[in-house]
C-alpha cells in the first residue's frame, strides 16, 4: 500500500498543475452501484472494501491518505489549507457531484482539476482485464415492449423537451432501451455500454467483441448503430454541433415526432446524476437539458409481461428460501453440510446454554460448523436453492448473513476466514436476492431458533408491524414515499428505536436490485417523485 502511495504522489507532483490532493471515487463512467474489478480503484489504493461511497484523498503537504463522504462535507475535510489543486479523473465522477465539489472547493480559493488520465490507473500493474461476456437480446417474453415502441416514446419526450438529442449514461437505462442485457459486472446483468439518441438516429457504444451476430441483427433491425465503446467521446463533440446524424450518414426524416418535419429543438439532454463529467465537458452548457432521464420513470412503470414476470420470480425465489429455511431447522439432505439449528439445540439446549461433557464434544468434532457463509452458501451457491429455481442467472447484491450483534450491521458481508458461527441463541438475519430472466428480486428475514430476550421481541414486532402498516396504507394519486415512510417507523419510535437507511426502493426486471427514480425513504428525495401504478417497490 504504502508503494501504491508513493507512485500516487509522484504522479501527482509530477503532473501540470502540480496536484496537491487527489480524489479517487468508488464509482465507474456510468455511476454503477456494483462495478467491475477493474474500476475498483478506491479499493486498490486504499484496502477499503466497504459498500459506502467514500472517496480517498491523498495529501501531498501532510503525508497520508483521508477517508471523507462525498457531500459537500467531504470538501470541508481537505487538510490543505490557502490555494490547491484537487485532481479527478472526470469520467469517474458525475456531472452534478463534480459541480458540486468545484462550488466548494472555490469558497477556499481551491480548484477541481480534471486529469486526463486516470493516474491510479497508471501505478496499477496487475489491473484486471477488461471483461468479454457477450451481450444478449433479452426477448420480448420477458420485456414485455418492443425496442422500437421504447425509442418513439423517448422521442416524443425529446421533442416536448425541445432536445434533440440525449446521452444515455446508466448501463440499467442502456440495458433496458436496447433491450439486451450482459454478464460483465456482478450482480447486475448489464453491458458496460453508452447510448445516443436523437430524433433522427439512435447509437450503441460497446466493446464490439460483445456484440454477437444475433445481438447485431436485433440491433440494426431498429436503427441502431454500433460503435466502438471509445468513440463515444468523440461523438459526443460531433453531437454538440449538431454533425452526428451528418457524419454518420442519418436521413433526417423526423421519425414522426415533430409536425411537417420541422423541429427548433437544440437541447442536448443529459441526466446530471449519471452522465460523467468528461462527457458533459464536451457540451454548450448553454444547451444541455440538465434533468432526471426519462427513461428512469419509464423503466420503473413495468408493463404487464414485465410484472408477471416479477411474481413469478419472486414465486420461485419464495420457495427457495422457505427450502432454506426448513433446511436450517431440520438438516434436509447433505451428510457434508455443517451442524443443522436442530442438532445444535440438541447439544447446546434451545435456550442456547453449552452443554458440558463428552458427548457435546464428540458430535461438534464429527461435523462442519454453521457459519454465516457456509449456511448463506446453501442458499446462494452453485448448487443451492436458488440455483435450481427456473430462470435464474445469479445474484441480484451480495448475500447478507449475519448472526448475533452482526445483524445489526446495515450490509454486513462476512468473510468465511472470520466470520461468526450461527447460535442458536442468538438472532440470524439474511438478506439475499437472485436474478432470474423474467425478474430480479431481494427479501430479508430474520429468525431465532433459540429464546429471543424481551428486547429482541421488541424490535423484532415493531419492524413487523411497520411492515404491516406500511403494506396495508391507502394513499391518494400523487403520494410520494417520503410521506409514507413514518407508517413502518412510528411502532419502532414508541420504543426509542429507529433504523437509518431506506425503508423500500425499486425493483428493476432482470435488472438493478436497486432502482430508482422512486424509494420509501425519509430522505428528502424520496419526495421527487410520487409513487404510481405498475411500480414495483420491497419493503424491508
Amino acid at each position: 500500500m504504502a508503494d501504491i502511495l508513493a507512485s500516487l504522489r509522484s504522479l501527482m507532483a509530477s503532473h501540470s498543475p502540480h496536484l496537491d490532493a487527489l480524489l479517487v471515487p468508488s464509482e465507474d463512467c456510468h455511476q454503477s452501484e456494483y462495478v467491475s474489478a477493474r474500476d475498483k480503484r478506491r479499493q486498490f489504493v486504499s484496502g477499503f472494501t466497504g459498500i459506502q461511497d467514500w472517496h480517498l484523498l491523498l495529501n501531498m503537504k501532510q503525508g497520508y491518505g483521508r477517508m471523507a463522504d462525498t457531500s459537500c462535507k467531504l470538501c470541508s475535510s481537505l487538510v490543505i489549507s490557502g490555494e490547491a489543486a484537487i485532481g479527478i479523473d472526470p469520467w469517474s465522477v458525475s456531472m452534478d457531484t463534480a459541480q458540486r465539489w468545484e462550488r466548494a472547493f472555490e469558497k477556499k480559493k481551491q480548484k477541481l482539476v480534471q486529469t486526463s488520465i486516470n493516474l491510479v490507473d497508471e501505478v496499477w500493474k496487475n489491473r484486471p482485464p477488461a471483461e468479454t461476456n457477450p451481450a444478449v437480446v433479452h426477448p420480448l417474453e420477458f420485456s414485455g415492449r418492443s425496442v422500437a415502441e421504447k425509442l418513439k416514446d423517448l422521442r416524443v419526450k425529446l421533442a416536448n423537451e425541445k432536445a434533440r438529442g440525449i446521452i444515455i449514461t446508466a448501463l440499467d437505462e442502456v440495458a433496458w432501451l436496447y433491450n439486451i442485457r450482459g454478464s460483465d459486472v456482478s450482480y447486475s446483468p448489464v453491458v458496460p455500454a453508452f447510448a445516443i439518441v436523437t430524433l433522427n438516429s439512435a447509437f450503441l457504444y460497446v466493446d464490439k467483441r460483445k456484440v454477437s451476430s444475433k445481438v447485431s441483427s436485433s440491433l440494426q433491425e431498429n436503427g441502431i448503430e454500433v460503435r466502438e465503446y471509445g468513440a463515444v467521446s468523440s461523438d459526443v463533440v460531433m453531437l454538440a454541433s449538431n454533425q452526428l446524424d451528418q457524419a454518420m450518414g442519418v436521413n433526417s426524416s423526423q421519425n414522426g415526432v415533430c409536425e411537417n418535419d420541422t423541429c427548433d429543438n437544440d437541447l442536448i439532454w443529459v441526466d446530471p446524476a449519471s452522465c460523467c463529467y468528461a462527457l458533459f465537458s464536451k457540451l454548450d452548457a448553454n444547451k444541455v437539458l440538465l434533468q432526471q432521464s426519462p427513461l428512469a420513470l419509464a423503466k420503473a412503470l413495468k408493463n404487464p409481461v414485465e410484472l408477471e414476470g416479477l411474481k413469478n420470480a419472486h414465486i420461485r425465489d419464495g420457495a427457495a428460501v422457505v427450502q432454506f429455511l426448513a433446511w436450517l431447522d431440520k438438516q434436509a439432505g447433505n451428510d457434508a453440510i455443517a451442524l443443522s439449528i436442530a442438532q445444535m439445540q440438541d447439544i447446546y439446549g434451545a435456550s442456547g446454554y453449552f452443554l458440558e461433557g463428552e458427548v457435546a464434544s464428540k458430535k461438534r468434532s464429527e461435523t462442519m460448523k454453521l457459519t454465516e457463509v457456509t449456511v448463506s452458501d446453501k442458499l446462494e451457491g452453485t448448487e443451492g436453492f436458488r440455483a435450481s429455481k427456473e430462470h435464474f442467472r445469479g445474484l441480484s447484491f451480495p448475500t447478507i448473513s449475519s448472526v448475533g450483534p452482526n445483524a445489526a450491521i446495515i450490509h454486513s458481508s462476512p468473510q468465511a476466514e472470520k466470520c461468526a458461527e450461527l447460535d442458536p441463541n442468538s438472532i440470524y438475519l439474511f438478506d439475499s436476492g437472485g436474478q432470474y430472466l423474467d425478474g430480479t428480486t431481494g427479501v430479508t428475514r430474520t429468525v431465532h431458533f433459540g429464546k429471543p430476550s424481551a428486547h429482541e421481541k421488541v424490535c423484532y414486532t415493531s419492524v413487523l408491524k411497520g411492515h404491516i402498516a406500511l403494506g396495508n396504507a391507502r394513499f391518494p394519486n400523487g403520494t410520494n414515499g417520503y410521506a409514507l415512510d413514518i407508517l413502518s417507523r412510528t411502532p419502532l419510535w414508541r420504543y426509542g428505536l429507529d433504523y437509518r437507511h431506506g425503508t423500500g426502493h425499486g425493483i428493476g426486471s432482470y435488472l438493478n436490485v436497486h432502482e430508482g427514480p422512486h424509494q420509501i425513504s425519509f430522505r428528502p428525495h424520496a419526495q421527487n417523485v410520487s409513487l404510481q401504478v405498475s411500480m414495483t417497490v420491497t419493503d424491508g
